[in-house]
């Protein structure tokens, strides 16, 4: 263990682990592990999805002409693909454009410039707008808040969830929390999936804001990559218990199932949310894409047919996900200079090195060609108060590039932990 080492001990580890770095950077490598984009072999999976001739078959179930304007919340059979995901009624949900992250952005503006059904006034009528982030957590959400002006404040997670001991405090004093963002199946980037308790207890918060509202991304539900998958509580149902169904928003979409700038996205909420967002998107558009949300029906049947094509995905990632943890098991765990989280799917591995190490990692992989989320990315602001998290987004690259990247990321973490102990 590097901890017990002697100082002249850790001397020569750093000059021999700095050797090897030095050795990585003569090699002029570029491999990128810095988001979770799917693979050029899993894009292939759907590409048959582009051949289809819709000349003559435009129409939806209900004689819709999907080449023209109309239908607001998406085609029957749209929503019948996706509303599983989410668990929802067909009055529950609206099926939108090709991202989430669009449909999140717009209903937060909505509330800022409109306020929600049971709020007494806009949320830009309040003198701040404030935010709950679990951290690590997603990066775009953050961003959203940042761009916007709405203040965050972290809340650490726990084995099974954010710390709902802080949440509940949290909003039940403050006024100004007007939401949390979630991430619930297979968390980005820690992997974790939250237990019923923590589901449960979402369910029943007591808000001291009126128009508080919880935004569920459901972006992994279906990625799994276990033969025993995580399975989360319907949160919509939960709330439903509690009386408490206009508090959450859910969103989920096929970024990761057919083409990420192609997919078809969702949100999913009580039927009161649902008709107040479409009373406010009619003027935003007429319609989204009909054609794709039809092409998609056709390629993926229905939802056990999404399932089944998870499989193919699962059958491309879940070895790259086996070379990350199993280097990181090798060449860290008797070390003791690490921890990460073995997750049952999603797209992402959370590296926790020993504090103050992170940026000294990534800048290090970067020197030798291997390129990771900037350290701080996975927290509010950027700002990682312990300097001791990355994020590992292993589909992207081949396995045997992803492979040298692994060994590059161990031994940056080695020579970093060993400068950061001769410092100590």
């Amino acid at each position: 263990m590097y901890k017990e080492l002697t100082m002249d001990q850790l001397l020569e580890l750093r000059k021999e682990l700095t050797k090897i770095h030095e050795d990585y950077k003569a090699q002029g490598l570029s491999l990128n592990m810095a988001r979770g984009k799917p693979a050029p072999d899993q894009l292939r999976l759907s590409e048959a999805m582009l051949n289809d001739d819709m000349s003559e078959y435009y129409r939806s179930s209900d004689g819709t002409d999907c080449r023209n304007y109309g239908v607001l919340d998406g085609i029957p059979e749209a929503k019948e693909l996706l509303r599983p995901m989410l668990g929802v009624g067909m009055d529950e949900i609206i099926v939108g454009g090709n991202s989430s992250l669009q449909l999140m952005y717009d209903t937060i503006m909505m509330s800022v410039v409109f306020g929600v059904p049971g709020g007494k006034k806009p949320w830009g009528k309040f003198d701040k707008i404030k935010f709950l982030c679990p951290a690590p957590g997603y990066d775009r959400h953050f961003a959203i808040c940042q761009s916007i002006g709405i203040e965050m404040i972290t809340v650490p997670y726990k084995e099974d969830g954010p710390d709902m001991d802080m949440v509940e405090k949290l909003v039940s004093e403050d006024e100004e929390i007007k939401g949390i963002w979630c991430v619930p199946m297979y968390s980005n980037p820690t992997g974790i999936s939250y237990s019923d308790t923590v589901v449960k207890r979402f369910a029943s918060l007591k808000p001291k804001a009126d128009d508080f509202r919880i935004y569920w991304d459901n972006a992994y539900c279906i990625h799994h990559l276990s033969d025993e998958p995580d399975v989360i509580l319907n949160l919509l149902d939960e709330c439903k218990k509690t009386g408490k169904e206009n508090m959450v928003l859910m969103f989920a979409s096929t970024s990761k199932v057919t083409f990420p700038g192609a997919g078809i996205a969702c949100i999913g909420a009580s039927k009161e949310n649902i008709d107040y967002i479409k009373s406010k998107m009619t003027y935003q558009t007429i319609g989204f894409d009909k054609l794709n949300q039809l092409r998609h029906v056709r390629f993926l049947k229905d939802f056990n047919g999404m399932t089944e094509h998870m499989k193919l995905h699962r059958a491309i990632i879940e070895p790259k996900f086996k070379i990350v943890l199993d280097t990181l098991d090798r060449e860290i765990g008797p070390h003791a200079i690490g921890g990460w989280h073995k997750p049952k799917g999603g797209y992402f591995i959370s590296f926790t090195g020993l504090d103050g190490t992170a940026k000294r990692i990534v800048e290090l992989c970067k020197e030798a060609g291997v390129v990771l989320t900037g350290a701080g990315a996975t927290y509010p602001y950027g700002n990682d108060p312990y300097d001791n998290n990355i994020r590992i987004a292993p589909t992207f690259p081949t396995e045997e590039e992803l492979q040298k990247a692994m060994d590059i990321f161990c031994n940056s973490v080695k020579l970093a932990t060993a400068e950061k102990l001769l410092a100590i």
